[in-house]
């Protein structure tokens, strides 16, 4: 008995199948993880070391270069990139995307124990280098937090109690405060005072580190003896005694002690315009991020009447909000095109058929939803993609069945005799058909490397649900076709006698008569298509659906961070007054929490400044772009003024980047220049072009007179650190306030008219003070380097560009191409392209890898399913000819092929492939039963009309409501328009190769 059968002859097993897809399926839902992207593993670690009074190419030479040297003889290291800056090195290393996430936290134990062996050979005055392997967590709930009126202590400890409070919460994994502004606490001295009396900045400094330190005090038998209290208040700071020759002096009759912000924070937050600090939750990747983000929300209602008056958290971001849309959309959607089915099958085949026929499909998405949970693959953006181009696949096998079935139960045939008719006939070929679309995707969901991990829900989802309509449509099909379908009188009438068929066979006829026209005609239609291709705008991936976009604004490099924060609230109070901007956070001196997945932020930069613009709706963020684009331009000509739409996938780089590596910094810069005038030159749709390096800054440096400053006991350092006493200060030690320590600085006045050259230089050798003038010859200028990059342990500069908002990547850099890569490099120098071009061609070269094996599979089994070589040449033929559909639907809707249109064209492969396996397999049934070829031909293809037909009809109007939605729409237009070509080529090329290909042995 088969299995088709045994569903209407044991009728109980199928219904405990029905229910277990129906309560499975709402479990599952009500389970599933819910994610905004797939869990991905970021493989990649920072190391961050400081080396105070370092220029940027010493940190790069005597920091950089042996953490980096150490770091390269791992052999899972995949890239080694850092920046270099006067004082700071950060490193940030990448491991190779094969590697995987189970592995990683070995991998930075070997990192940090050869980080730490390499830093003993580091030079005197460099700090512990520190290892930050959670580079990669994402803060999805991501709040900026407004107190007006509040002190900077009070805003310290809202931000610690709020921090406290959030981390209780279960699901969250860590939660990152970011903006604070840092205090310190600054001692003044008067620059004559200090002199007269021969107090020495360093005796002040000894004096404070002394006052508060903890110290060991011993122990008496089992009971510890802890040293006294130290000073723990700006008063008693003051109070501070300092001997001086014998004599005691308090700290306050020769300075100043106060409190207050330090000069130049790392970074400065505003909302709206007003002052902020950023507050991000993390959540579990083992929880759903709905859930955390509602409990995270319940925290926050049940703190309102703990949180302060006057103090408002603003969102800036809420993952689990936009989760929650995602999933309710899909559902929509789901809904709608499962509607749209059952409408299209009950206007040509009944509602009887409908019914049938829309069960089955939603029985399959209820229990792919089941599966999913019992696998614990989440409900994110790729899953559900998953779904949606399964919704075009899953519908055939079912529609296949019930025609079949149908039309045989007109004839006269029982239930259980139709059934076994046509599953005799199409079980096997059908099964083979969705192996091979499963098989389509096998290649980007089983790669090895980041593709994979991150695109393995796609393969996942796809081959559960395809697998599962196949067995729903032979066992849930046939009991709901016993059901509906009624049994005819069997008095010969032809099923397939109808205008439309009738139509149908004498087109197919005349076809075959002109079957070399014909495929003259589909070559040339194939070969325009290919050429039409190439016109077609490429794009790695779409713009996020999400109302967001950025700005990013750099002044000159050295420009201060209060000059570059007076600059963005000019473009703060321009927006403001636009009645389309619903919230702008502003972010100085660096970018924000890493909120997304894909956002990547920019590394601290005191000149630069970075908008997060949310807007009422998409539409309307490409007129307010053009403006604030015009207007930011104009109104600060001495930046670097642009905005960028928030896009879905990677979002590091710029759109057009090209590399120069070398070793001579002034070669590289005159390269990136020369590069820069080739783009100009090439095209006029480079804009924006800059280089990662950006401006030299101005450097002094004093002089050392050697001979004058030994012969006074002056050393360098004692130079450097009048210096610094003179302008940032000296770090006098820690005052404890709770938990917190807020530095001691010990500083000049800042209303002091003494200039650097007037300073005076503390001989401790000989006890008395002797001006800065006397040892050195003066000041000289330089410039210098402040930003120096490496790549691989080579200094490489990027050159980066953005393009128009209505071009793509890929074609701006078709037109510079050829003369950026013409240009002569010297010896020694490489080029290399970056940005979205480097991206998208990893993520191509991913899958090339992949693909052939998938195609071999494919292949292999569509030979076996025929045991033949001429039927699987018949199907694999129709295959390059689908993407003329998909060349006309994009070039007509004016979209670009992206990512997610790939993954569309993979389906409609798989669609393709099934529709031909089919076909061909009931022409083989058709001469097995006598017929000859032609007659066989026509025959078989008429009855595969309205299967086709209708699955095509049924999957291009399931793909309408995805239109609007920006992620999908390229596919959804690929899938759509290639489809509605592939039916032509199912119905008339196909049975035209079988006649050329079996006309001979026929004969």
């Amino acid at each position: 008995m088969s299995i088709a059968r045994a569903s209407i002859e044991k009728p109980l097993l199928t219904w405990l199948l029905i229910l277990g897809c129906i309560f499975g399926g709402l479990w599952g839902f009500a389970n599933l993880g819910r994610l905004e992207d797939p869990a991905f593993t970021i493989k990649a670690a920072v190391i961050s070391t400081q080396y105070p009074g370092a220029s940027a190419e010493q940190v790069a030479r005597e920091v950089s270069e042996p953490l980096e040297s150490a770091i390269q003889k791992m052999g899972e290291v995949d890239k080694i990139t850092s920046v270099n800056r006067p004082g700071m090195s950060l490193i940030e290393v990448e491991i190779k995307s094969t590697v995987r996430g189970a592995e990683l936290p070995a991998i930075w134990t070997k990192l940090r124990a050869r980080i730490r062996d390499a830093a003993r050979r580091l030079p005197q005055g460099v700090s512990v280098p520190f290892v930050n392997d959670s580079f990669g967590d994402v803060f999805g709930i991501f709040y900026a937090v407004t107190a007006p009126g509040f002190s900077d202590a009070e805003r310290y400890e809202l931000a610690t109690f709020l921090r406290r409070e959030l981390l209780t919460v279960k699901g969250v994994a860590d939660v990152d405060v970011e903006g604070l502004a840092p205090e310190a606490v600054f001692v003044e001295p008067d620059l004559g005072m200090s002199a007269n009396q021969g107090i020495a900045p360093e005796a002040i400094v000894g004096a404070i580190a002394s006052a508060d330190s903890v110290v060991p005090a011993g122990s008496v038998g089992d009971t510890m003896i802890q040293a006294p209290d130290g000073t723990d208040t700006v008063n008693e700071i003051a109070g501070l005694a300092i001997g001086v020759g014998g004599e005691i002096i308090n700290l306050v009759d020769v300075a100043e002690v106060s409190r207050g912000r330090q000069d130049d924070p790392e970074l400065m937050v505003r909302f709206n315009g007003a002052e902020a600090f950023t507050i991000g939750v993390a959540g579990l990747k083992s929880e759903n991020i709905v859930d955390v983000g509602n409990r995270v929300d319940a925290k926050l209602a049940q703190l309102d009447d703990e949180i302060p008056f006057g103090v408002t958290l603003h969102p800036i971001y809420q993952q689990h909000v936009v989760v929650a849309k995602a999933s309710s959309d899909f559902l929509l959607n789901l809904a709608m095109s499962v509607g749209i089915v059952v409408l299209v099958l009950a206007l040509f085949m009944g509602w009887r058929a409908a019914v049938v026929v829309g069960s089955t499909l939603l029985l399959t998405v209820v229990g792919t939803l089941f599966f999913m949970a019992i696998f614990s693959i989440e409900m994110e953006r790729i899953s559900l993609g998953a779904l949606v181009i399964a919704m075009g696949m899953l519908v055939d096998n079912a529609i296949v069945v019930a025609e079949g079935m149908q039309i045989a139960m007109l004839r006269g045939k029982s239930s259980r005799d139709a059934i076994d008719e046509v599953a005799g006939k199409t079980q096997i070929p059908l099964l083979g058909a969705t192996v091979i679309g499963i098989m389509a995707f096998a290649g980007i969901g089983l790669s090895p490397d980041a593709t994979g991990e991150f695109l393995f829900s796609l393969f996942a989802v796809i081959g559960i649900s395809l697998l599962l309509s196949w067995g729903l449509a032979l066992t849930v099909t046939p009991l709901l076709g016993h059901y509906f379908f009624r049994q005819g009188a069997g008095d010969g009438d032809d099923a397939y006698g109808g205008w439309m068929f009738r139509a149908y066979a004498s087109a197919l006829r005349g076809a075959l008569r002109a079957r070399w026209l014909v495929v003259a005609a589909l070559v040339a239609v194939t070969a325009a298509s290919f050429v039409g291709f190439g016109q077609l705008k490429q794009q790695f991936f779409p713009n996020s659906n999400t109302p967001l976009f950025y700005v990013h604004y750099k002044l000159p490099q050295g420009a201060g961070i209060e000059r570059t924060a007076a600059d963005m609230a000019v473009i703060e109070d321009w927006l403001a007054q636009r009645d389309d901007v619903v919230s702008v956070a502003t972010f100085v001196g660096q970018g924000a929490t890493r909120f997304l997945l894909t956002y990547s932020a920019e590394k601290p930069n005191p000149s630069y400044g970075h908008m997060i613009v949310r807007t009422e709706t998409l539409d309307d963020i490409p007129p307010l772009r053009a403006a604030l684009d015009a207007f930011g331009r104009n109104r600060l000509p001495a930046g670097e003024f642009r905005t960028k739409r928030l896009v879905f996938g990677p979002g590091g780089g710029d759109p057009i980047e090209v590399r120069f590596s070398g070793s001579d910094p002034a070669e590289l810069r005159r390269l990136g220049a020369q590069a820069m005038e080739v783009m100009a030159a090439a095209s006029d749709n480079v804009i924006d072009m800059r280089t990662d390096w950006r401006e030299q800054e101005i450097v002094l440096k004093p002089v050392y007179a050697t001979e004058r400053a030994q012969t006074a006991g002056i050393t360098r350092e004692d130079v450097a650190t009048t210096l610094r006493f003179a302008t940032d200060g000296i770090d006098g030690g820690v005052y404890r306030e709770g938990d917190r320590l807020i530095p001691i600085i010990v500083r000049l006045s800042e209303d002091s008219s003494v200039g650097l050259g007037d300073q005076i230089v503390y001989s401790s050798s000989a006890g008395s003070f002797v001006p800065i003038e006397q040892v050195t010859d003066g000041f000289k200028v330089e410039v210098q380097n402040t930003l120096v990059h490496r790549r691989d342990r080579l200094l490489t500069l990027t050159v980066g560009a953005d393009i128009p908002p209505d071009q793509t990547a890929a074609s701006v850099r078709g037109e510079i191409r050829e003369a950026v890569e013409s240009m002569p490099l010297p010896l020694g120098y490489k080029m290399a392209w970056g940005g979205e071009f480097e991206d998208s061609s990893q993520a191509q070269a991913s899958l090339g890898r992949q693909l052939p094996l998938s195609l071999l599979v494919m292949v292999l089994i569509s030979v076996l399913l025929f045991n033949a070589l001429r039927q699987p040449l018949i199907i694999w033929l129709l295959v390059p000819m689908s993407v003329c559909g998909v060349v006309i639907g994009l070039l007509g809707a004016g979209l670009p092929f992206t990512f997610t249109a790939l993954l569309g064209l993979l389906s409609l492969s798989g669609m393709l492939i099934k529709n031909g396996i089919v076909l061909v397999e009931e022409i083989d049934i058709m001469r097995r039963e006598g017929l000859k070829l032609r007659p066989a031909i026509v025959t078989a293809c008429t009855s595969r009309l309205r299967p086709v037909t209708l699955a095509a009809a049924t999957t291009i109007l399931g793909m309408a409501p995805l239109l609007w939605d920006a992620f999908f729409v390229s596919m959804a237009v690929t899938i759509m328009g290639g489809l509605a070509f592939a039916s032509i080529l199912t119905l008339i090329a196909a049975p035209v190769f079988y006649d050329i290909l079996f006309s001979r042995s026929a004969a």
